[in-house]
Order: structure tokens, then C-alpha cells, then sequence
């Protein structure tokens, strides 16, 4: 650049500000490449490929092509500024990304320091190292690991073994269109590996032994511009090897895959548009999975339900959702990421082409990292591809430490409590691939390199004929037209790089395309790179780009390279796994990988190929040289690929998961389970005929429920809070009164049942004898509508308020046992509270409600049914805590919110003042209550959890009455859970509800009763009573610290949704209930 060398100098300037701008090896290629060092061009392609600045080079090349010296010199002047300001960039975003690393691994170790402190006894040798370097990832020692199967005498050995199980196992995978033939993999960017990753998932998990149905559950899709298969409610799946099991087949055993519909009817949407629609594929599971139980349970589980081994949720999405069915149905959950969200953060963000508020918006990251740290907070297993991906991605996320977790696993190996902290095994089981149709002798012959084909497949005609020589090694690329596939860069090493040229051509088989303008803007602007690139460097004749192909071409694309001798190649930035690489290997064809990722563990166990830097565009030209040209380096790593490709067989795969699953604890609805006194009863259906099971109903009753008003408080605390509240006077008893009060009631039921019973009793009759029996059932059972009230408040005088402007709307047609409407209370006050307040009110009874949810969904109560017992209204459903109370920390986790509670203190010059305190009042078994002084003072609820998190303490943090009090109960229990909790135990139709929701005073598990298939009335207005500005001021800061905006949550276009006006009359709560179908209009 003669005259300007005074840009040289200054962009040499800002060359040498630091670090981070560029290596060594970078300038030595530079300098080797073009026989001297141009800072200019440095900048133009190396520093800036990673931001969003594309018209840069084309700036540069107008600036050079200027004739006047002053225009060329102010353009080249302008472009120097922005390459300074990007450099600047890309420095603070290196600044930043190193002192988040630096706050985490701080957070880490301070958490681990104080979990280590909590865990009184000493630590053993094996517990203080720092490294998981000594432990596999399967979360045993190497000695300890499963051993592979290497020969059919093993793996009958092992089928032997399970024959005679009956599993009944979910898998879930939500997004992308999913069927079990033709898959169109390529079609967008969520119809990909892990589509075809669950398919086959299920159909070999189908096919072993001692596994009875698989069902992948996915979405229903009915929009036009899908093929009418999506919009199939069930598809069966061909097992493989289905001949070899066929005796253990059944009525419905096998693999199929379940369309729930949920999201817009006539709609495909991508999946970051899914999350609103969560909780009504929740809904809609639960129902699929309770009848396709029963149904099992008829078939060949003896009359009672077979409930699923576990729920496996895929990604983000589907682990969401599968955490949400494992804590409704009280089952292990299996989770696995495939791509995480943090990673990818990450990563979007050294690139520097959005902000961080640009990325949530666009990928809604933040919602997805939640659903991840979720699943990992639910999850028994997680199943990981590769080592990397648990020590550089899941290391990334609070819930998951694996220092602590090798901790936990040595005290819980030596049978020492961990005081109520848990973290999920990590598992490393590479996916699988079906062999059925791989012939390893194509081509095996050495002087046969193209072969003779009778019949060639028709996708060989059609790649070949982009070539002038197809004799040639065909170097092959199976990507999406994606950045992080790093395609651009291969063709630049291909066309660069004039030996390989002349030796081998080059495949791209980038998905499917009709018009490259109908195409997204990121695969439409990648495609478009590759074609200018093949013009630039002219390399027609030696590049295929085909732009069609059917998932059956794929194997027969395999063989073709293979047969011409040629390579399979993955450049990727990172690859999480690298199916295509074992899929190649399968054919023959040795690999050149990026050194990023999965491809390092299929490198260490096929050996078959050379691992590369994958922004070294001469060091994939090298390595793909080195392969093509040098036939016996190439014959090695074919001979080592095929040898060892048995490692990678759906059989190994599916035999390692289920041993791994028979390691987790059996879980299922605990009133199923069997003691020392019997089988409890189901109770899913009102008896038919009660002359032949009123008495087990008796033995279920007595069983299940505690007739108490909080069994766990004492005389003391009821004293205490009956005294604050003002209420009436006590009418509890000591334990012992309250065994006799359970002793006299069943004696009293009993009597009654055998009055009705008797046959010289008047009502004798069976339509009678069913409406006695059916007394021992929750009324709302009866109902055909249910109003569930979960309008937020900071006091219980302003919730009543709400409750009797909706009593008055809704008609109120719950007087009798018969009427129509029942109404159950879902809130965050404890009973205790409720019950006070009821009792000094006029005109309120505690049977105006069926069943009431209390302290934020940690508790469950039903109305007296229909007993006339005046010292207990209600009942407490103790299966209801059993099944909530997995993985609830106990005392080990109000040990460290005590210790967080008193950290957190509203300092005044000398004086000191707590900010939160233990409300003993309030808290129970399983819900410690925090009073909080100075809602300003308090940290975000995201904080609290995340804190809760990195201790490895499970549980769910929630910020309710306008933030003066803190619930925190059990991971997956909530309000909304508990209402999933009734339709299990009870059968109860979740349409059939209508939840009201307030939009003042808002507790933070607020967005879990908005989604579902029950219908939600949100409240506008004042009708949860008025919000003086401080308490405003309150519930901003509760919701100013969200994750993630609520509209990403809240499912605004859904039939099930609807607001009323500001003013919340009467008229306007009754038309919209009649809108939802609950009332007449």
C-alpha cells in the first residue's frame, strides 16, 4: 500500500498492545503465505472473522481501488478507526469472559469450602483431591467401569439376564419434525443429529431384552407446509432385530413414537419459540403416560399400573418438561444436553456480534440455561457423549461441581450422610449406530479403487457429475450450512492448497434446499460464501454441492468416498459429539476431525484418523494431503476404524444405559407402594361395586391420610400463631389426642360403611351403596368444573377479598355434595393462617373449599368428607409430602439458609439489623419459611437459588406475599405441581380447571399456573387487594430480577388464557368464564 504507510505503522501499533490479538503460528502462516507481514490484511481476516463486520474487506477493497490519493487515504484512515474499535472489542470481551471465569471458580470453591465444613465427619483420602482426572466420568473408578461387550457370547450372557423384566421406559424430544422413516435431516436447524439420535434411540431400546414398550414423546404437527406424517398421534417404530424377541412381544410392547399437540395448531415453530408451550405438553404427557400405565398395568402388570423405569428429556426443552413429569409422577429422570446453553453463551459471545440482551433475545439463552440447571437439579443421570463435555461445559453450571460430586460419591460409597446434598451421576455412553446394512469390503480390494456397480444408487450419479475426474479421492463434509460447522474454511483450505487439488475432490452435502433465497439469512450467507469461494478460486469440476438427498442416500454417500479411497472430514469450531464420524468409520473411510470436542474420544478409541486445529485452514490441507496421499497411513486407519467400530453398536449402547438405569433407586406414585400391611390401594377410581371394597377403602384412608391440622408443629408454635393471628380458640390436641381423634373417625366410618352395608339396611340399593362408598373420595372428584384460586397477596384478609368477588362470580354452585363447581385454595400461606382467618370471618367456611394448597405447594389438604366431625374439617394428605420429599435436604438445608439468612444484614454506621429471619411460625416438614424485614436488602430469588445450587442443595426458592416472607420447599413441588399431583392420585381432568391469577403482588413461581391444559384467568386490577407504592417498589425488585422476561413463559396467543379488565367486576370475571366454556354466557 505505497503512500499509506502510515496505516501500517499504526495498525503495527495496535498489533503490539497485548496479547490477544493474534499468535505466533497466526503471523508465521501470514508471513509465510505472502512473503511479508500486512497488519492491514492481518486485521481485515484474522482479527474481525469473528465479529459482525462483513462489509470490512468489501471497505477495504473500495478504499484500494479509489483513484484519488486524498479519498483512498480518508477511507483507509475511517477503516483503521473501526479495526481499532473492533481490536478494543474484542479485548473487553476477552476482559470479561476472564473475570466471570474467575467469579465462578471463586463461587465454586467458597461453596465447596462450606459444604466440606457442613459434612461434619473427615474427609478420606479419596475425597480430598481436586482432580476427576482418577475417576471416570461414569462416576466410578476405571476399575470399576462396565466392561464393553466384545463378543456375542457376552451380550447373550446379558440377554439372558433380563428376560423377564417388564419395562416401560419415556423418552421425550421436542422439538424438530420426528418420524421413524425418511427422516428429513437438514430440513432447518432443528431437524438434525439428535432427531435421528432418538429415533434409533427408541427402536434399539425397543428391541432388548426385558424391555416391554419405549415411547418418544414429540410434537404434534399439523401446519401445511409439513408432510401429514407429523400430525400422526402414533407411529410405530420397526425394532431392530425385532425376530430375535418376539416371544416377549405384546398387545402394545414395542417402540412408538406419541405426537402430544401443544403450541399453535397449524403451526411449525422453531424451538426457541416453544417455551410458553411447555406446561401444556406437560399436561398433555402426564395423561398419555397415567392411561398408557393402566393400560400396561391391565396387559401384563396384574392389575396395577406399570409406571415408567424413568423419563429421559433431550435437551434443553424436553429436560424441562421431563423434570416437570419425573417430580408429578415421583419417577427417575434422565437428562441429556446435547448442545448447552452456557457453552454456547459463551461462545456467541467471543465472537462479539450481539450483546448478551441481543443472544437471550434471539435464542432465549437464559431460558434454556434454567431448564438445564433444572434438569440437573431433577436428574438421577446425566448421559454425556464425550469427558470434554463434563469437564469444560457441565463444570459451567451451578448445580454440577465434579469436585463436590466426587466428594458425595465417596461419603455415600462409605454409607456417611451428605446432609441433604446431591449431585447427578455423570455418565460417558457414546451414542450408537445400527450395522445392519454396513458391508465393511466395499472397495477392500487395492487395485479396485472405484469399483464396478451393476446398479449404482442414483444420489452417485448425482454427485458425480459435478466432477470432471470422479476417479478421484473424494474428500467428503455431511454439515449443515451453518458458521460453527466451519465449511467456509475447509473450501479455503481446499482451493488454497494446490497439491490436494490435483489429488482428491471435495462433497458437500450440506442439507437440503430448493431456492437459496427461501433459506434462513445464517445458512442462506454460508451457502453463499462456499459458491464465491468455489468461483474465486475457481475449482469447478472439483466441488460437489448437490441439493438434494434422502436420509436412505447417506450410507450410500459413505460408500462412494470409501470406494474412491477418500476421506471423511469434520472441521467444526466444537462438536459436542461427531455421529458422522462413527457413521464414516462404519463405511470404511478414515477421518480428519477437529481436535474440539467428541472427536477426541472417538479418536482415542477407533485411531483411524488425524485430529486437527480447526481455525488452522493449513493444518486441515495438511492432514487431508497426509491421507489421501499416503495409501497405506490410509489402509491403517480404515483396518482400525472397522476393527473397533463394534464399540459404538446400539447393543453396547442400550446394554450400558440400562445397567446404568438398575443402579437408580425404583421410584413410582407412592400410595402404589407395598409395606408390611399390604398393597395400597390405586385409588384412581370410584369402586363400581362397594360391597367388595369398602373395606379396602377403609385400609387406604387409614393408611394415607393424617387427620391433624399440621402434624409437625407443637402445642407451643400453634399456641403462638393462633395468638398473633387473633384466632379462636385452639382446637389441636397433643400426638396422642390426635391418634385417638384418627382411631375414633375410622371406627365411626366404619360403622357408618356397615350400616350401608347391611342388606336389611332401606338403602340397600347400589345406586346408594356407590354414593356411601364414594364419600371416602375428595369431593372435587365430582365436580364438572374446579375454580382453583391462586390469586397472590400479602395478607390473608386481602386474599378473601378476592375469593368472595370470585365466589359471587362464578355462582357458587357448590352447596351441596352434588353441585356443580367445587373451588380449591392455592396459595403460599400455611394452613394454619387460612384456617384463623376462616374462623374469625362471617360467612366463610373451610368446606366452601374442596381442597386447599398451602405453603407455596408444599402441602395438601382436603375438606372433611362429608364426616361430621366439627374438631377436623379437613384432612392432610401425607402421600402427598412422600411424594414431593425426594431429594429434600432436610436439616442440612436449614442449616445453610440460617447461616445465608444471617449473612445478609442492613448495616447502619454502628447499629446492625437482620434483613431475613427464620419464621418458625410458618415453616413445616417440608417448607422453611423466611421473614424477610427489608425486601430492598434482599438478594434477587435467582441469586438465592443459584447459591443453593452450587452447595448442591436441591430445592425450590420462592418470594411471595409482596415479598415479606420466603418459601422454600422441595425441587419440584409448586402450586402447579400440586395440581398435576391431583390428576395422578385422583384422576382429576386438568381442562376442567380454571386457575385465577392475580397480576399484583405476584409470587416468583408465578408463570408455572399460566401455561397447561387447565384454563388461567388472569385478574387485573386491584382485586387481590390495593399495593401501597413501597409494596410496588417490592414487587419490582421480586421481578426486575428474572432470568429471563415472563413473555418468553407465558403463552399470550393460547385459547386457555384469558385477561379481564382493570376493574375486575363481576360481569367481567362471569364473561370470562364463559368465554373458557365454564359458564353460560
Amino acid at each position: 500500500m505505497a503512500g499509506n504507510d502510515w496505516i501500517n505503522s499504526y495498525l503495527e501499533a495496535i498489533l503490539d498492545v497485548g496479547p490477544g490479538l493474534g499468535d505466533t503460528k497466526s503471523s508465521s502462516l501470514l508471513l509465510r503465505e505472502r512473503g511479508r507481514f500486512s497488519p492491514t490484511r492481518y486485521f481485515v481476516e484474522e482479527v474481525i472473522t469473528g465479529f459482525d463486520e462483513t462489509d470490512l474487506h468489501r471497505s477495504w477493497v473500495r478504499a484500494q481501488a479509489t483513484r484519488s490519493p486524498q479519498e483512498r487515504n480518508t477511507r483507509l484512515e475511517n477503516m483503521s478507526w473501526r479495526i481499532w474499535n473492533l481490536a478494543r472489542r474484542k479485548k473487553q470481551l476477552e476482559s470479561e469472559q476472564a473475570q466471570r471465569m474467575a467469579k465462578r471458580r471463586m463461587e465454586q470453591e467458597k461453596g465447596r469450602k462450606e459444604a466440606t465444613a457442613d459434612m461434619s465427619e473427615d474427609l478420606s483420602e479419596g475425597e480430598k483431591g481436586d482432580s476427576v482426572n482418577d475417576l471416570s466420568a461414569h462416576g466410578d473408578s476405571n476399575r470399576g467401569r462396565l466392561t464393553r461387550i466384545s463378543s456375542i457370547d457376552v451380550m447373550e450372557t446379558w440377554t439372558t439376564q433380563q428376560k423377564g423384566k417388564k419395562l416401560y421406559l419415556v423418552l421425550i424430544s421436542l422439538h424438530g419434525l420426528i418420524r421413524g422413516e425418511d427422516m428429513e435431516l437438514g430440513r432447518d436447524s432443528d431437524t438434525g443429529g439428535q432427531v435421528k439420535y432418538v429415533v434409533e434411540l427408541a427402536r434399539a431400546l425397543g428391541s432388548m431384552p426385558g424391555v416391554y414398550r419405549v415411547d418418544l414423546l414429540t410434537r404434534q404437527v399439523l401446519a401445511p407446509d409439513v408432510d401429514w406424517s407429523y400430525g400422526e398421534p402414533t407411529e410405530m417404530l420397526t425394532l431392530m432385530g425385532s425376530n430375535t424377541f418376539m416371544d416377549d412381544m405384546g398387545e402394545s410392547s414395542g417402540a412408538y413414537i406419541v405426537r402430544i399437540p401443544f403450541g399453535p395448531k397449524d403451526k411449525y415453530i422453531p424451538k426457541e419459540q416453544l417455551w410458553p408451550y411447555i406446561p401444556e405438553f406437560v399436561d398433555g404427557a402426564l395423561n398419555h403416560i397415567v392411561q398408557m400405565s393402566k393400560v400396561l398395568g391391565e396387559q401384563i402388570g396384574a392389575g396395577e399400573p406399570l409406571w415408567p423405569i424413568a423419563i429421559h428429556g433431550h435437551y434443553a426443552d424436553a429436560g424441562d418438561s421431563a423434570a416437570l413429569l419425573s417430580g408429578a409422577l415421583n419417577v427417575p429422570m434422565v437428562f441429556t444436553g446435547h448442545s448447552l446453553g452456557r457453552d454456547k453463551l459463551d461462545q456467541l459471545l467471543k465472537q462479539g456480534r450481539m450483546s448478551r440482551d441481543e443472544i437471550n433475545s434471539t435464542y432465549k439463552i437464559l431460558r434454556r440455561i434454567e431448564a438445564e440447571e433444572l434438569s440437573v437439579d431433577a436428574s438421577e443421570i446425566v448421559i454425556t457423549s464425550t469427558r470434554q463435555e463434563i469437564e469444560e461445559q457441565w463444570r459451567l453450571y451451578d448445580g454440577f461441581d465434579p469436585v463436590l460430586e466426587r466428594k458425595l460419591r465417596a461419603r455415600i460409597k462409605r454409607n456417611v450422610s451428605c446432609h441433604g446434598r446431591f449431585m447427578p451421576r455423570m455418565v460417558i455412553i457414546p451414542p450408537g449406530m445400527e450395522f445392519r446394512n454396513v458391508n465393511p469390503h466395499d472397495g477392500d480390494t487395492d487395485g479396485e479403487t472405484e469399483g464396478s456397480e451393476d446398479h449404482p444408487p442414483p444420489i452417485w450419479a448425482e454427485v458425480m457429475r459435478f466432477f470432471s475426474n470422479p476417479r478421484k479421492p473424494m474428500i467428503l463434509a455431511l454439515a449443515r450450512p451453518d458458521p460453527k460447522k466451519n465449511i467456509t474454511t475447509l473450501v479455503k483450505a481446499f482451493g488454497e492448497c494446490r497439491p490436494l487439488r490435483e489429488l482428491a475432490n471435495l462433497t458437500l452435502i450440506m442439507g437440503n434446499r430448493d431456492n437459496i433465497d427461501d433459506m434462513s439469512t445464517t445458512n442462506a450467507s454460508v451457502l453463499l460464501s462456499v459458491l464465491k469461494l468455489i468461483d474465486k478460486h475457481d475449482l469447478y469440476g472439483q466441488v460437489a454441492y448437490p441439493k438434494h438427498h434422502k436420509q436412505s442416500d447417506v450410507p450410500e454417500i459413505y460408500r462412494l468416498a470409501a470406494k474412491t479411497k477418500g476421506v471423511f472430514i469434520n472441521p467444526a469450531f466444537i462438536e459436542p459429539f461427531g455421529l458422522t464420524l462413527i457413521e464414516a468409520a462404519s463405511r470404511g473411510l478414515p477421518m480428519v476431525a477437529t481436535k474440539n470436542g467428541g472427536p477426541v474420544d472417538i479418536h482415542r478409541m477407533l485411531d483411524n484418523g488425524i485430529l486437527v486445529d480447526p481455525h488452522d485452514q493449513k493444518s486441515i490441507a495438511d492432514a487431508l494431503l497426509k491421507l489421501v496421499a499416503d495409501k497405506q497411513l490410509w489402509a491403517r486407519c480404515r483396518q482400525n476404524g472397522l476393527k473397533n467400530i463394534h464399540l459404538f453398536s446400539w447393543p453396547e449402547h442400550c446394554k450400558t444405559y440400562l445397567s446404568r438405569l438398575a443402579t437408580c433407586r425404583p421410584r413410582h406414585p407412592q400410595w402404589q407402594q407395598t409395606d408390611h400391611e399390604g398393597i395400597i390401594g390405586s385409588g384412581h377410581a370410584e369402586p363400581e361395586s362397594p360391597n367388595d371394597s369398602w373395606g379396602e377403602d377403609i385400609k387406604d384412608i387409614s393408611l394415607n391420610l393424617r387427620f391433624s391440622l399440621d402434624g409437625e408443629k407443637n402445642e407451643e408454635d400453634v399456641n403462638n400463631a393462633e395468638n398473633e393471628l387473633a384466632g379462636p380458640e385452639k382446637k389441636g390436641s397433643t400426638v396422642e389426642g390426635g391418634k385417638n381423634k384418627i382411631e375414633n373417625a375410622l371406627l365411626q366410618w366404619s360403622k357408618r360403611l356397615n350400616i350401608l352395608h347391611h342388606k336389611d339396611h332401606p338403602r340397600n340399593d347400589t345406586t346408594d351403596l356407590a354414593s356411601g362408598a364414594s364419600k371416602l373420595f375428595p369431593a372435587f372428584r365430582r365436580r364438572k368444573h374446579i375454580y382453583v384460586i391462586a390469586v397472590d397477596s400479602d395478607n390473608v384478609g386481602d386474599l378473601f377479598t378476592a375469593v368472595e368477588k370470585i365466589f359471587e362470580a362464578a355462582g357458587k354452585e357448590k352447596k351441596t355434595d352434588l353441585g356443580v363447581a367445587g373451588f380449591i385454595l392455592s396459595t403460599s400461606f400455611s394452613m394454619l393462617e387460612i384456617e384463623s382467618y376462616i374462623m374469625l370471618s362471617n360467612g366463610l367456611s373451610l368446606h366452601d373449599f374442596d381442597a386447599y394448597i398451602c405453603n407455596s405447594g408444599s402441602d395438601l389438604y382436603y375438606s372433611s368428607l362429608n364426616l361430621d366431625f366439627e374438631t377436623d374439617p379437613f384432612t392432610a394428605d401425607s402421600d402427598y409430602q412422600s411424594h414431593i420429599g425426594y431429594r429434600w435436604g432436610g436439616e442440612g438445608l436449614k442449616k445453610m439458609l440460617l447461616r445465608w439468612a444471617a449473612s445478609i444484614a442492613d448495616r447502619d454506621g454502628e447499629r446492625e439489623e437482620h434483613v431475613v429471619t427464620e419464621d418458625n411460625q410458618f415453616s413445616t416438614d417440608f417448607c422453611y419459611a423466611l421473614r424477610i424485614h427489608n425486601p430492598e436488602k434482599v438478594p434477587p430469588v435467582m441469586e438465592v437459588r443459584k447459591k443453593m445450587r452450587i452447595q448442591a442443595l436441591r430445592c425450590n426458592v420462592v418470594y411471595c406475599q409482596n415479598g415479606k416472607r420466603i418459601n422454600v420447599v422441595p425441587v419440584l413441588a409448586s402450586r402447579s405441581q400440586a395440581l398435576r399431583y391431583l390428576c395422578v392420585r385422583w384422576g382429576v381432568d386438568l381442562s376442567k380447571m380454571a386457575v385465577f391469577v392475580g397480576d399484583q403482588c405476584r409470587d416468583t413461581d408465578y408463570e408455572g399456573l399460566l401455561g397447561g391444559l387447565h384454563k388461567t384467568v388472569i385478574l387485573n386490577g386491584s382485586v387481590g387487594g390495593s399495593i401501597s407504592n413501597a409494596g410496588g417498589e417490592a414487587l419490582n425488585l421480586l421481578h426486575a430480577s428474572r432470568a429471563y422476561p415472563l413473555s418468553q413463559v407465558m403463552p399470550i396467543d393460547s385459547p386457555n388464557l384469558v385477561e379481564v379488565a382493570e376493574d375486575c367486576s363481576l360481569n367481567d370475571i362471569h364473561a370470562a368464564l364463559a368465554k373458557l366454556g365454564f359458564l353460560d354466557p
